[in-house]
Order: C-alpha cells, then structure tokens, then sequence
C-alpha cells in the first residue's frame, strides 16, 4: 500500500575523496548518515535505496543502476522503476546530508507546484540532489541516455520551485573535512 509519497535514496557513490571509505555507515550523533536519510524520508512508501545492500534501521526497497556506478540519473531510473506508478511525489536525495530533516523534505513537499521543488544552498544553488518531484514528470523527462550523465540534465529541466535551505540542510559529507566539522 503506497500514501502517494515516496523516495528514492541515492547511495551508490565511491566516496573517493573520502579515499573510498563507506561514507554512508560514517556516524554523526550517533547514526549513520543512510540512517539518518531514512528519517527524514521517514514518512515515505516506499523508501527504495539505490545502491549497494547493507543494514538499515527501516523496511526499504533496494535498487542498483546499471551498470553500478553509473552516476546519478542512472540511479535515480533505477529507483523509479521501483516506485509504484500511483505515487504522486517522490523525494529524490542523496544519503549524505546529515542536515537533511523530516522538516526539509515537508517544506520541499509543500513547494511543489507544477514538476517539483529543489533546496537551494546559501549560494543560491540547486541542491538537485535534494528535491521533491512529481513522479510522472520525472517519467516523462527520462532521458533514453542515462550512464554517467549528471542529474540536472533531467531535473533543472523541469523549472521546479526553489526552496532556501536553513542552517545545514544543503551540507554534505564529501571530504574528510566535511565529517571532521560535524565531529
């Protein structure tokens, strides 16, 4: 049974500037960074993963692009062919925002006016990794291409409402010093 809500979690990156440590099981306040993720789309149905199988603290779907690590768009493909097509909205977000709250995925879900809404830093920025889009736009949009092709070539496309982050919403966890300031 779907709530017309669902999200797709991109989690199959290399991490290579964190010299290819599994980011996603790095702790900040005591939780992993995926874990964290999965709260704050805590009130999606389904929550499909993209990206390699590992434990998680919720029931959720497991998706891989193919071939595996083919970027962004070819994840977020994968995860929408897992989500069921009477689902209105999806939250399309990458695992490592540990900013990232039940409260920014409801304001970007509030935003959403024709295709979707997209968080957008302190520099006025599409964060377009964390968005909340109308699933059968995302639908309609696919491009036939999708290997190791960014993300924005679908999204910024479709002119979604920009939401302003607040405090560390839009930060992510890339580097070693990254991790080390939320520590």
């Amino acid at each position: 049974m779907t709530n017309g809500f669902a999200a797709v979690v991109l989690a199959g990156g290399e991490a290579k500037r964190l010299g290819g440590v599994d980011k996603l099981a790095l702790r900040v306040g005591g939780c992993t960074l995926l874990d964290r993720t999965l709260a704050a789309v805590g009130g999606a149905e389904p929550i499909v993963i993209v990206g390699p199988e590992r434990p998680v603290a919720v029931p959720v779907r497991w998706a891989r692009e193919d071939p595996p690590r083919s970027g962004p768009l070819a994840g977020l493909h994968a995860g929408l062919r897992e989500v069921p097509r009477e689902v209105g909205l999806v939250a399309v977000v990458a695992a490592d925002h540990p900013g990232l709250t039940a409260s920014t995925i409801d304001r970007l879900r509030a935003a959403v006016r024709d295709a979707g809404a997209v968080l957008i830093d302190s520099d006025d920025r599409p964060q377009w990794l964390l968005g909340v889009w109308r699933a059968e736009a995302l639908r309609e949009h696919m491009p036939a291409e999708v290997v190791n092709r960014p993300v924005r070539d679908l999204l910024a496309q479709l002119e979604p409402a920009r939401v302003p982050a607040t405090g560390t919403e839009a930060s992510d966890v890339d580097t070693p010093d990254d991790y080390r300031r939320l520590t």
